[in-house]
């Protein structure tokens, strides 16, 4: 199903109004954008991994259908939000694996029929680029953005620009510092 520029926008002004039958109309619109931003996700997963776009979409979706104080602007805050979320997901369910792998035997999430690269390397990778992330945002709210978007949903520079309002040669150079400042960081994490 093809979107009309304004449609996404629409049926999230029509979900805040409480129209429910909007819900259903929106992921029939969103679906194959979900699925794009899910699948840059996993592209840097080891290939024989088997944790599938759909599988981060439809836990991306209950968690986004559970945002009810959302004010949503429109579709590129849809989708930085829907990023947001599928970042989340992936981090919990590191997260999930290390404690399992360490004995602590308590799921943070359900997702026992997805399996990503759970090597305790790439778990632990993946929970130091979230905690340098949270750091970020502490310091640049902007920059935090822009790595979300860019690094984990794999938006180019020009849909991270549309998504934040800005100008992709501001993403470019918020990029560029952030990108230079999480090194830093994670290069100090490891040297720990």
């Amino acid at each position: 199903m093809e979107e009309s520029p304004g449609e996404v926008t629409a049926l999230l002004r029509k979900l805040q109004e409480g129209q429910t039958d909007a819900a259903e109309q929106l992921v029939g619109l969103v679906y194959r954008e979900l699925r794009r931003i899910a699948g840059a996700f996993m592209r840097d997963e080891r290939p024989s991994h088997t944790l599938q776009p759909t599988a981060l979409i439809n836990e991306a979706w209950l968690r986004l259908a559970g945002q009810t104080q959302v004010d949503w602007r429109d579709r590129a805050h849809f989708f930085g939000v829907a990023a947001q979320m599928m970042r989340r997901v992936l981090v919990d369910h590191a997260r999930a694996r290390l404690a399992d792998k360490r004995g602590a035997g308590v799921a943070a999430l359900s997702l026992d029929w997805v399996e990503i690269d759970s090597s305790p390397r790439k778990l632990d990778e993946i929970l130091a680029v979230d905690e340098a992330l949270v750091r970020l945002r502490q310091l640049d709210s902007q920059q935090a953005q822009i790595v979300e978007m860019h690094y984990f949903a794999g938006m180019t520079v020009k849909e991270t620009a549309a998504a934040l309002g800005v100008s992709p040669r501001t993403v470019d150079r918020e990029w560029a510092l952030a990108s230079a400042w999480l090194r830093r960081e994670l290069s100090r994490k490891g040297a720990e």
